[in-house]
């Protein structure tokens, strides 16, 4: 069925939408036999995720469990410490092999946050880490973005954003990319009400400071001056606590091993890039000079910024906000991985809302069942090799953004001038 709509040039028409609520449960149960197949397989490649020269998965909790147990048993400079944390991380993990390991390249506040997870066996502190994260992502995303109502039942919302590929990859790794999304989304979901429950979230975001780079400057924007004070204080306990904690020594250890992670990996790493969805990857697969590539990098991290403040400045609408902010941060920040892509997840939610409460615009289907697909792509591209696409799918998924949040204003525009020519041809006829 064909429906009007309004954009900046007049009245159009919707396009037929074929992402309709039937195909969203066959895509999502596919998606769910595919994962079971995959890890089927790996499992079997692997004689039952024993074998110690293939990866397994939750690779990325082992580093936080075995953080933990160091903390536990040690001392926080001992996870910093390259040589005694592989070692440790071997012999509690058995997931890496004599002259392989993952560091800690995390802040000391994040650290405070993992030392309790070795308290419960590994597996069973694997699935409460990532069983809770993932009740917050979806009660969140499912708050602000209004999918359970437009989808026309709870149940069916819960199940497309649980199959989604956003969310497996960051499951499969274990990783915190779906703690941080739903710290991000519901400070957008308080940011109006409660104004310091929503500087909360952004403050203890300080586990990931990479993944809070947006929000000052949509805080600015709004003059969301309380939020922005309770944010500002709880960082300064969050480090307060880390130093109480680990010790000052951390925080240079910490520094340094950022510093690691940007030489080895950003700058120079190409699995990294291959993995990574982001303008500056892209860039320098493609032998950019260093230089050339961090000012690109910039020229569209400031761009995405721009966009998330002008969508704060315009409208209160939290689904919007998340939509937009959640998207900013990925195209803004140089140093992205393929499970960082769970915040993608919040902008999905909200436009596949959107789309079904009023009609679905040229092109947007498409755009998003391939950001849908691009963490599998992502995953599986350090193996493909393929041309990173991550950039061009996430600014074009922007662009649609902008375009859905300006659609009102748009027919507002047009029900004013089509009153205003009806008012001159009363004038006339009067």
């Amino acid at each position: 069925m064909e429906l009007p709509i309004y954009s900046a040039r007049g009245a159009s028409t919707r396009v037929q939408g074929w992402l309709t609520r039937e195909r969203f449960i066959l895509y999502s149960v596919t998606m769910c036999i595919l994962y079971a197949l995959f890890l089927g397989l790996w499992g079997r490649v692997t004689h039952g995720f024993v074998a110690t020269d293939t990866a397994r998965p939750a690779g990325d909790f082992a580093v936080f469990w075995s953080a933990s147990h160091v903390m536990l048993h040690g001392t926080a400079q001992q996870v910093y410490n390259f040589n005694t944390f592989s070692v440790a991380e071997r012999a509690l993990s058995g997931m890496f092999q004599k002259n392989s390991f993952l560091p800690w390249l995390y802040p000391p506040t994040f650290l405070v946050l993992v030392t309790p997870l070795a308290l419960l066996p590994f597996l069973l502190s694997y699935a409460l880490f990532i069983g809770a994260s993932l009740f917050a992502y979806v009660k969140g995303a499912l708050a602000v973005s209004r999918l359970a109502q437009w989808s026309g039942s709870a149940r069916m919302a819960v199940l497309l954003l649980v199959t989604s590929p956003c969310v497996f990859v960051a499951a499969l790794f274990g990783q915190n990319s779906l703690l941080t999304a739903s710290l991000a989304v519901f400070a957008v979901r308080w940011v109006e009400r409660y104004p310091v429950r929503a500087g909360i979230c952004i403050g203890l975001l300080c586990i990931k400071p990479q993944m809070a780079v947006v929000f000052p400057f949509v805080l600015i924007a709004t003059r969301a001056w309380r939020t922005f004070a309770s944010a500002a204080v709880t960082v300064l306990v969050c480090v307060g606590l880390s130093i109480a904690v680990c010790g000052t020594h951390t925080i240079k250890l910490s520094f340094l091993a950022a510093d690691l992670a940007r030489s080895l990996l950003l700058e120079h790493g190409p699995m990294f890039w291959l993995a990574s969805p982001t303008t500056f990857a892209a860039l320098r697969l493609g032998d950019v000079p260093l230089p050339v590539a961090y000012l690109i990098q910039g020229a569209v991290a400031t761009l995405a910024v721009a966009s998330a403040c002008q969508v704060w400045s315009r409208t209160r609408d939290a689904g919007a906000r998340a939509a937009i902010l959640a998207l900013a941060t990925l195209i803004a920040n140089p140093y992205v991985w393929h499970y960082e892509l769970a915040w993608l997840g919040l902008t999905l939610a909200w436009l596949l809302a959107t789309g079904l409460r009023s009609g679905w615009l040229r092109g947007e289907q498409t755009v998003i069942v391939l950001a849908w697909l691009l963490p599998l792509f992502e995953l599986f591209n350090r193996y493909m090799e393929m041309p990173q696409i991550g950039p061009i799918v996430l600014l074009v998924v922007l662009l649609i953004v902008l375009r859905r949040v300006r659609e009102p204003e748009a027919a507002q525009a047009e029900q004013t001038e089509k009153a205003e020519q009806a008012a001159r041809t009363a004038r006339a006829l009067a």
